[in-house]
């Protein structure tokens, strides 16, 4: 009874306390009734209203206002036993970190360090400082780009910045090449291709190829490369002969068919066939003198170093057997060690037809587009009778195509692969030209004019290593022309003056200096075009790049010694 009285005190003295509050303005909530020992001794307490008004509450519970007196309740030692102590809440695990955005630390380490290395070796006797801090930034970036720490622009973006910020070069020469016409010919490529896409004039071309040939892989790649060989004496830019023309029409052969860039179909036939394509391209580039811009230049050169003419006929007469064995023999070994997995379709033809009939008629955009390659293709054909180079007509030709908003002037700014490869491939000319400019070149040319005629070889020892020189270096060119003019009169003079032939030699450069461009995605204007569908890993594409060279070294040299032989080149 004590126990009772006590706590009913110290209800009546609470509540009274609740209950005199003239603040209190929430309602008190409605609950379950007090025990009935505590209904039936109501009418002992004056204040029975209050445990009315708070029987809603279970007894354990206490309100504590501010305002309110604290009062303890002493439980019992057998009490408290029974009830166990808290359990302490685990703590909220750690967020987890986020993920990193930044560039892949390890060949971002790899690429700085070959720049760093290279830059403290002791500058060699002939070479100026400022040409070998060039070499060491020029090799660090194409490491990088290799390696790829981040996107080829920026790596590529970066060197010129080292370049700049070691006074190595100026602003304006390390930006020079970005008013090279080759680099704006390539984005504009990619800007056709949009059209292409666009139209579906790339998907209607596609089906008419699938339905002629498409009843294999094989047959269709080879279709591609034989109709690029024909026009290739007719349009002296591999830039604009193998991005404004058939790197949309692959694109969309592969499309097509199924293979697509991200989803995990890139070796459906995409992987396969812009590897043969490009690889290919060079090729048809040396079996004609008006193939590609530089040839020209080759002949001059020659004309300048022996006093002896290259004529279109000659060009072609010594190349059309070597080239025709290697255009055959490149997508047939690309066939067997890069396949596609889709390698027979024989319905594929059957539903090409299908598609065409239901595309229907060519569409007004497809004429406009149609009509707007005949100009481009026919200026870059006869633009030198009319003094039209191929960037000024590719440019007329995308003018059309904006003008009638056939492509976009957003799309073409939303073709990032295009401004990508702009930017890299401008920046590789710059520093590319900039070591021929600061002699590095020169002396490397001179060093191995020394080395081989200190040999004491036979002309034929002698002009095989010339070769495999002249070739592989073409790894610090990012233009066929720039290797050409930094390295074709030297080469030549050495093997002139070692008993190669004059003219035979003249001929084997010329045509290497367009086979050496199949080694990288940065030899030749074709190269970031194919590459820039993204098709293929840069891996690949260099470990490719190789073999395919070694293959048309043995072509050329092999096949195409015994032509020569039989024609009276040597």
């Amino acid at each position: 009874m004590a126990s009772l009285a006590l706590i009913s005190s110290s209800l009546n003295l609470g509540f009274r306390s609740l209950h005199h509050n003239p603040h209190r303005s929430r309602p008190l909530l409605k609950s379950q009734p007090l025990a009935p020992h505590l209904n039936s001794s109501r009418s002992k307490y004056p204040h029975s209203n209050n445990l009315n008004l708070l029987s809603k509450k279970p007894l354990s519970l206490s309100v504590k206002p501010k305002s309110r007196p604290n009062f303890t309740v002493r439980a019992s030692a057998s009490a408290s036993a029974s009830v166990p102590a808290p359990v302490p809440a685990p703590p909220p695990p750690a967020p987890a970190p986020a993920p990193w955005t930044g560039a892949a630390i390890k060949p971002l380490i790899a690429s700085i360090a070959t720049g760093v290395i290279l830059w403290f070796v002791p500058v060699p006797a002939g070479v100026s400082r400022n040409a070998w801090q060039l070499l060491s930034i020029f090799l660090a970036t194409i490491v990088g780009i290799i390696t790829q720490p981040l996107p080829l622009g920026a790596v590529a973006l970066m060197g010129l910045g080292a370049s700049v910020l070691t006074k190595t070069l100026t602003f304006s020469a390390a930006f020079s090449a970005f008013g090279d016409p080759i680099p704006w010919l390539i984005a504009l490529a990619f800007f056709f291709a949009r059209g292409f896409i666009k139209t579906g004039l790339g998907n209607r071309i596609a089906y008419q190829f699938v339905s002629l040939f498409g009843s294999s892989s094989l047959g269709l790649g080879y279709s591609l490369v034989f109709s690029e060989a024909l026009l290739a004496p007719a349009i002296p830019s591999v830039s604009a002969r193998a991005g404004g023309i058939f790197l949309p029409l692959v694109k969309s052969l592969c499309v097509a068919c199924g293979s697509n860039v991200g989803d995990g179909t890139e070796h459906k036939l995409g992987s396969w066939l812009m590897l043969t394509c490009f690889q290919t391209s060079v090729i048809s580039s040396s079996m004609f003198l008006t193939a590609m811009a530089a040839n020209p230049l080759s002949a001059n050169l020659t004309f300048n170093t022996i006093n002896q003419t290259i004529g279109w006929t000659d060009w072609a007469k010594a190349a059309i057997v070597p080239g025709l064995v290697s255009l055959v023999v490149v997508p047939l070994l690309l066939y067997v060690i890069y396949p596609p997995t889709v390698k027979s379709s024989p319905d594929a033809p059957k539903l090409a037809r299908e598609k065409l009939e239901k595309m229907g008629p060519m569409s007004k955009n497809e004429i406009i587009m149609a009509g707007t390659l005949l100009l481009t293709v026919g200026l870059w054909i006869f633009g030198g009778m009319l003094n039209v180079d191929a960037v000024t007509a590719a440019i007329l030709g995308l003018s059309v195509l904006l003008i009638t908003g056939v492509v976009t002037w957003k799309e073409c700014l939303a073709e990032a692969v295009a401004w990508d490869t702009l930017t890299w491939f401008a920046a590789l000319i710059a520093m590319a030209g900039y070591l021929n400019k600061y002699g590095l070149i020169s002396w490397f040319s001179q060093t191995v004019v020394k080395f081989v005629g200190g040999l004491g070889l036979s002309w034929q020892a002698s002009f095989g290593i010339l070769v495999l020189l002249y070739f592989y270096s073409h790894y610090f060119f990012a233009s066929g022309a720039a290797h050409i003019g930094a390295m074709f009169t030297a080469f030549l003079s050495v093997a002139s003056a070692l008993g190669t032939p004059p003219y035979l030699g003249a001929m084997v450069l010329s045509f290497l200096s367009n086979l050496m461009g199949g080694l990288t995605h940065y030899g030749i204007g074709s190269a970031p075009v194919f590459y820039g569908a993204n098709y293929v890993p840069l891996a690949k594409w260099w470990g490719y790049g190789f073999l395919m060279s070694v293959v048309n070294i043995l072509i050329w040299l092999g096949v195409g010694g015994v032509w020569w032989k039989a024609i009276g080149l040597w």
